[in-house]
Order: structure tokens, then C-alpha cells, then sequence
């Protein structure tokens, strides 16, 4: 097997020949490791089947495609998709693995990362290449991976480096990466990896499978309503909703709002939630915390509504309206409804 020692590899995630958004996205900022590094970029791809991901791969930035294709991995099971990816990481030697935060990628990178006795630093949201000087022994280390990541709470953001293991690893947050552009012309390599699997592979049989499509759509949202804990109850957020559906947009949330139950955990917006980038975001009754702020600091444009004109959240939004949201939205509702 060709080696691309010191490179940057990506795992891509799919299900039933479809690859994960958050696989594609990680491939733009791999790309921007890679360069940093001098290096190649590379997929592990596993599954059964591989026809077209291969391609759609190597458009969105790969150099190179490591394809297990095996009717063992049609469906994604831990033990039998740590060993090949393990094996094909030790193989090549590469210096950074990244892996999305999805649950499959938080299932299998800790295990991976055990099996290749490295360190995994989880949830980052953003990656970058640095040099770092150890301040107790004064040992200077070049090239290395920045891990950055929220931390207590979304207080402060860590940066966090694996100066004398390799691989560095990490699973970053879906949606904080932006989507390549794919370009069709783009020239690499597919290489087959030959999957030889061992008791493993049976200990663990998916007898059934349920699949059920997301409701919410707030990652390809281009208007998002979100609401906070100043909604006030789950009846409150009719209002929002309403306004949501008069711009045709999505309804978010803070986690204010979903722990207090007021809304489903599948609309969050936030360091928790769904990151977000919008051409309108609007936040009505969201105090603006840096943990909320981490998922839709990159809108377009941002307007909030406030009872409270000292609200974090006006100092970054674009638009603020000091006011109550249950009369600051009906007058926004009409006011777009008799101009449509």
C-alpha cells in the first residue's frame, strides 16, 4: 500500500452510498492543513458499494482515496470500522486525523485514538497549524495541530496540542467548516484497502434499521427565527413560528429555550446545537451568550429584539430593536404581509 506519510487525513462518513455533509466540510479546512504542512491530503472511505464517492472526494480537495469496500461495512458498526480505519492510519503515518463530530464520528474516533494510543481532543471549532514551545522544559515544537475548542462551558476557548503522539486527532463540530466547491476536473488517487476482519465483525449484527428524516433544516436555512428563554413558554413560540413561516424561513432556538422546554433540541442553535449560517438570523429574545453566539456569529445579517438594550447580543448584531418581541414580531408580520 502507497504510504502518504506526514499527511492530513479525513474520514468520510456515508450512509447508503450518500456522504456526510460534515465529511465534505471537514475536506476545506483538511485541504488548508495539507497546504499548511507541505503535505497530501487523504479520505478513508469504508462501505460497500463505493462508486461515486470516490470522485466526489478527490473533486472536493483529495489527493488520495482509501477505499475499503466490503459487504462487512455496508452498515457502519464500531468494532469492524475501528480495525480498518486503525489499520490504514498505521499504515500511512499521518500526521493529523480528523474525524466530524456526528454520533458516528464520536463513536469511532475514541476508539480508534485508543488503538493508536494518541490523544483525541472532541467538538473542536476550528483547526490550525502553529508552532508551540513546552514552557517547563523549554522544548520548541514546530508544524504541530491547534485544537481549538469551547471550554467550561463556552466561557473560555482552549487550544490544546499533542506535541509527542501522532496521529494528532480531533472530531470537529458539523457546520462551523465551510462546504468546498467541487471541481470536477481535480486529478487523485483511489487506493483499495484490503478488509481482512476478524470475530469482531460478527459481534455485533444490526437486525433492523429506522431512519427518519430531520424535520428541521436549519444548516441550509437561509432565514432562521430563533427564540430565547424571553419567549416565555412553548405557546409563546407560536409567534415565532409565524413569523418563521411569513419569511419562509426555519425556527431556531438558544438552549435557554430548549432546556426550558418551551421547543425540540433539534432546533438549537449554538455551541450545543446546530451552527448556522444564514442571510437573516433573527433573535428575539436571546440574551446572546458566547455559547449561542459560537452556532450564528457568521450570519449575513443579525437582528435582535431585546427588552433589555444592555443584551450581549446587541453588540454584535447588525440590527437592534429594544422592545417587547409579542409586539415587536406582529408589527413585523404585518408590515411584511402588506407589502407581499
Amino acid at each position: 500500500m502507497p504510504r502518504d506519510t506526514g499527511g492530513v487525513f479525513v474520514f468520510a462518513e456515508q450512509d447508503g452510498g450518500r456522504l456526510a455533509e460534515v465529511s465534505l466540510e471537514l475536506l476545506s479546512k483538511g485541504r488548508e492543513l495539507a497546504d499548511a504542512l507541505h503535505a497530501t491530503l487523504a479520505a478513508i472511505l469504508c462501505g460497500h458499494r463505493l462508486t461515486d464517492q470516490p470522485g466526489q472526494l478527490i473533486a472536493c480537495g483529495c489527493d488520495t482515496v482509501y477505499a475499503a469496500d466490503d459487504p462487512r461495512l455496508a452498515v457502519y458498526t464500531t468494532l469492524p470500522y475501528a480495525r480498518v480505519v486503525s489499520e490504514v492510519i498505521a499504515a500511512n503515518q499521518p500526521q493529523v486525523v480528523i474525524f466530524g463530530a456526528s454520533p458516528v464520528g464520536r463513536d469511532l474516533a475514541p476508539r480508534v485514538a485508543a488503538r493508536l494510543r494518541t490523544g483525541l481532543t472532541a467538538d473542536c471549532t476550528n483547526l490550525a497549524i502553529g508552532d508551540y514551545v513546552e514552557p517547563v522544559r523549554k522544548t520548541e515544537y514546530r508544524r504541530l495541530l491547534y485544537q481549538i475548542r469551547p471550554a467550561f462551558g463556552g466561557n473560555i476557548i482552549a487550544t490544546i496540542v499533542t506535541p509527542e503522539h501522532r496521529p494528532q486527532m480531533a472530531t470537529v463540530r458539523e457546520g462551523v467548516m465551510r462546504m468546498p466547491t467541487a471541481d470536477p476536473a481535480r486529478t487523485g488517487e483511489v487506493i483499495p484497502v484490503k478488509v481482512t476482519l476478524g470475530p469482531e465483525a460478527d459481534a455485533v449484527r444490526i437486525l433492523e434499521r429506522v431512519k427518519a428524516e430531520r424535520k428541521v433544516n436549519l444548516k441550509g436555512a437561509k432565514v432562521i427565527v430563533a427564540g430565547g428563554a424571553g419567549v416565555g413558554s412553548a405557546e409563546g413560540f407560536e409567534l415565532v413560528r409565524e413569523l418563521a413561516r411569513t419569511l419562509g424561513g426555519e425556527v431556531g432556538a438558544s438552549r435557554a429555550a430548549v432546556d426550558a422546554g418551551y421547543i425540540p433540541r433539534d432546533h438549537q442553535v449554538g455551541q450545543t446545537g446546530t451552527t448556522v449560517r444564514p442571510k437573516l438570523y433573527i433573535a428575539a429574545g436571546i440574551s446572546g451568550s458566547i455559547q449561542h453566539r459560537a452556532g450564528m456569529a457568521e450570519s449575513a445579517k443579525i437582528l435582535a429584539i431585546n427588552t433589555d438594550p444592555d443584551a450581549p447580543i446587541f453588540s454584535f448584531a447588525h440590527y437592534g430593536i429594544v422592545g417587547d418581541l409579542f409586539e415587536v414580531i406582529p408589527r413585523m408580520i404585518e408590515a411584511f404581509k402588506s407589502k407581499a
